[in-house]
């Protein structure tokens, strides 16, 4: 029996009706004759999901029992037995209850398409694990239910169950979704329209991936080397000149024209030493590039419009976008230039766009830079051939002419011959064409003809005169055009000292982006900054670019000494003595970085005693003055109770054992606040976390406040809460006390608790003055107060101390605006749920509601902690 095929819908989000449309997809197949049965469809109590189960084969589901409570799980062994063509199961993330056959339901469905099922499954795109960390950072929440990528992407079918934000708000606020007691918490929280846009993209592009792989491999299965315009991918085609702002900007504006464009820069490096391109110029580019959401691409190659093809080709691109040549007209005598080599070679698959800058036809700013002793292989052979083989061709041209010009002018024109050798190749070359022009001179124009020798002694100065000549002006052409290119590779040098100096000194550049800029200026595979404290221990990389770096100087192509426990590594191939020059100014800046770098640590370290310091300052300012005050009312209601010349009344003497009582209670309470300040600046705060409910703990943290002054809204269907019970009453406590401070008068303070997600939220809401924007982070620093709050009324570390408990307890506290006027802080904490993690960052709520009765009843038996 073959393996059953897998079809997903995978949903942008939760409630866009992914179960709906795996229901959908059942009652299609029924209608066409399938065997189909519903192995396990989760509809959460809504109404229209729970109709579309009505006519559908079901599986009774397995019945388990876990921690007191009860829960229900798929019979995988009744589905295989039952053993339908085609399976419902929905979830496909979901973690099986401790007891089941499999601890994944992704795994449940892996034995079913061994048997040969096929199966029809549902998972939210936020519960694929590459994913978490990325939806972590836009919902805030975790997701703790994930499944394997490759399960979802081995699939046979995804299709995309996707709806808009407005229109997901929508069904929630008409409670299609949700009961109507979570609708509120989960519009202002997780589905908000910004977590919903972020979301949906996030489905969009990952679908869109998976297409372009399944492109790609059908591509490479049949060796298809042509560009299929499936989606459009641009590449540009960088120099390193001035004009590739203008080139990528205009790709940009042609990518834009259609959705989901690409945009790829791409710089060829020749492999022979120093590039041709300004760093500087290169590294701005790469930031617009990444700026307008396209990637730069680093590629080596000697053959660039080869290379260039087969890059675009390789990304299986559409258009290519080169800037018009900056060449002079003269220049074109050497090739047709990149552009029209491109263009010629591209194909009918590959559309070139030519782009008119401001640097057309003015010449290369920076020639491209070799060694001085290396004019390249084209021009060296170029210069052979005008040397050895235009000089024969020019005496055949001479001799078969009607007109005689004389030996005169027949030196002149071999000597042109020379000097044109000499400008292409260099001195050999002109060497070779001063010979072979002397000898042709000698037996075709000096008498006796046809013979090596000569009669007539004027013509033998004249021919030894023509040879000086020759290698004279050889030798000084030859040695103009090497001072050229020294000039030319001095000025790449000190344009890319002088770039990479004002970085560093700016502090722009981090270690990381140094070496990948050595990387690219020597056009190597690696780089590698190793160190160690001494000459027998082994060498560390301190920071690496690049497959494969070097871990020993010794294992790499290129070696760079920096003092006597640090060098740089470089692997991808030798390089001539010239470059080490500059690579040495690189070594040292490298150094110069990780110095810097190491400072920055030692200097934050500084500011953090430093910081210490201040605290300390300000807790000795605070002893002095806020703890003076009750300290004063007990010794004076203490020196009036034992003073013998006052006969007290009984109302008099208890109204001074309660100021005592009231001063000893305000002098407990700051300091124990101080003490929890110093336990979390110093870091010696370890809490002791243990699953409570918040009924227990919350009414507890009130005893300090009057009262008629707090309503208390916790629910006991909430689930408990993984925290340590004296942090979190602490936290309370203070938050509650300043939330009654600041309250007025015959508005009594909220305390709400509700579920969200993994989450369990507990608001304190009151109606004061509240507080601006811009000081809502300031309100949670050490000894600040907010406002007009008196003198003596705290020394402002009870809302520092309620955050720093919160967080210890992998919490948060955050301020926000209550609607109508006032502050509410929002205590948010880690819900333990009854059995398995839930799936969904609300649903967890509906899991638990399963079964209140088995919920209550686990509440029981765990009984007060």
């Amino acid at each position: 029996m073959g393996r059953g095929k897998l079809r997903i819908y995978l949903g942008a989000a939760p409630g866009v009706g992914k179960t709906y449309a795996m229901l959908s997809e059942g009652h299609r197949r029924v209608e066409r004759g399938a065997d189909l049965v519903v192995g396990f469809v989760e509809h959460h109590g809504r109404p229209r999901t729970e109709v579309m189960l009505h006519g559908l084969e079901r599986v009774e589901r397995k019945a388990l029992t876990y921690r007191g409570a009860s829960f229900t799980e798929m019979d995988v062994d009744a589905l295989l037995a039952r053993g339908p063509a085609i399976a419902l199961v929905d979830e496909l993330a979901h973690t099986n209850v401790p007891g089941s056959r499999n601890a994944k339901r992704w795994q449940d469905v892996e034995e079913l398409l061994r048997a040969g099922i096929d199966v029809v499954s549902t998972v939210n795109i936020q519960h694929l694990e590459s994913l978490g960390d990325v939806v972590e950072s836009i919902t805030g929440v975790r997701q703790r239910e994930t499944v394997p990528d490759e399960v979802v992407r081995r699939a046979d079918q995804i299709e995309l169950v996707d709806m808009s934000p407005q229109a997901l708000r929508r069904r929630m606020a008409h409670g299609n979704i949700y009961k109507p007691e979570k609708v509120d918490a989960a519009l202002s929280n997780y589905f908000r329209p910004g977590n919903l846009t972020a979301l949906r993209e996030l489905a969009l592009l990952w679908v869109a991936d998976r297409a372009d792989e399944y492109l790609q491999q059908y591509r490479g299965e049949h060796g298809i080397r042509s560009t299929w315009q499936a989606r459009e991918r641009i590449v540009v085609g960088l120099t390193g000149g001035p004009e590739g702002r203008t080139l990528i900007r205009r790709a940009s504006r042609m990518a834009a024209k259609g959705s989901g464009s690409e945009i790829l820069a791409v710089y060829i490096a020749r492999s022979d030493g120093l590039t041709a391109a300004s760093p500087k110029e290169l590294a701005v580019q790469r930031t617009l590039v990444e700026d307008l959401g396209g990637t730069f691409h680093h590629v080596i190659g000697d053959d660039i419009p080869d290379a260039l093809l087969e890059f675009a080709r390789g990304v299986n691109a559409t258009q290519i976008v080169l800037g018009s040549s900056r060449r002079r007209s003269w220049q074109y005598v050497f090739g047709p230039g990149v552009g029209a080599s491109v263009a010629r070679d591209s194909g009918p698959d590959l559309d070139v766009h030519i782009v008119t800058h401001e640097e057309v036809a003015k010449g290369r700013g920076l020639p491209v830079v070799r060694s001085a002793a290396r004019l390249g292989r084209p021009r060296i052979l170029a210069g052979w051939l005008v040397g050895v083989a235009l000089p024969p061709l020019l005496c055949l041209l001479l001799t078969h002419a009607a007109w005689d010009p004389g030996l005169a002018n027949d030196m002149l024109l071999f000597l042109a011959l020379t000097v044109a050798a000499a400008l292409l190749g260099g001195l050999w070359p002109a060497l070779a064409s001063a010979a072979v022009g002397s000898l042709l001179l000698n037996y075709y124009f000096a008498p006796p003809l046809h013979r090596f020798a000569i009669s007539d002694a004027r013509n033998i100065v004249a021919i030894v005169v023509f040879v000086g000549v020759a290698v004279s002006v050889a030798s000084v052409v030859d040695l103009a055009a090497r001072r050229t290119h020294q000039a030319a590779r001095l000025r790449a040098e000190s344009e890319i000292l002088s770039f990479l100096a004002g970085s560093v000194l700016r502090g722009e550049t981090t270690l990381d982006a140094l070496l990948e800029r050595v990387r690219e200026t020597f056009a190597m595979e690696s780089v590698a900054l190793l160190e160690r404290a001494d000459d027998v221990d082994p060498w560390k990389p301190a920071g690496s670019v690049g497959p494969s770096p070097a871990e020993r100087p010794e294992d790499a192509d290129v070696d760079m000494p920096i003092g006597d426990h640090m060098a740089l590594a470089l692997s991808g191939r030798v390089l001539p003595a010239e470059d080490r020059r500059v690579l040495g100014a690189f070594a040292a800046q490298a150094a110069v970085v990780l110095d810097r770098q190491r400072l920055v640590g030692e200097a934050e370290e500084a500011r953090r005693l430093a910081e210490g310091n201040r605290i300390r300052t300000a807790l000795l300012a605070a002893v002095s003055h806020d703890l003076r005050t009750p300290l004063a009312s007990i010794k004076a209601s203490v020196t009036s109770l034992r003073s013998d010349d006052v006969e007290w009344s009984e109302e008099d003497r208890a109204e001074l054992l309660e100021g005592i009582e009231d001063g000893a209670d305000r002098l407990d309470h700051l300091v124990g606040n101080l003490l929890d300040m110093s336990r979390l600046q110093t870091g010696t705060v370890t809490p002791l976390i243990r699953e409570i409910y918040l009924d227990e703990v919350v009414p507890m943290a009130l005893g300090g406040v009057p009262e008629d002054s707090v309503v208390l809204d916790v629910p006991e269907t909430l689930p408990m809460v993984a925290v340590d019970p004296g942090l979190l009453e602490r936290s309370v406590a203070n938050v509650v006390e300043n939330a009654v401070k600041y309250s007025p008068p015959g508005q009594p303070v909220l305390v709400a608790a509700s579920c969200l997600g993994d989450r369990v939220e507990v608001r304190v809401v009151d109606r004061g003055p509240g507080v601006p924007e811009e000081a809502k982070d300031r309100i949670f620093a050490p000894f600040q107060r907010y406002g007009d709050a008196p003198r003596g009324s705290g020394v402002g570390l009870g809302l520092a101390v309620a955050r720093g408990f919160a967080e210890a307890m992998d919490g948060t506290l955050t301020a926000e605006d209550t609607p109508g006027g006032g502050l509410t802080m929002v205590l948010t904490l880690r819900a333990v749920p009854p059995g398995p993690v839930p799936e969904d960052p609300i649903e967890p709520a509906e899991h638990m509601e399963r079964d209140h009765t088995s919920d209550r009843m686990t509440r029981q038996k765990a009984g007060p902690q």
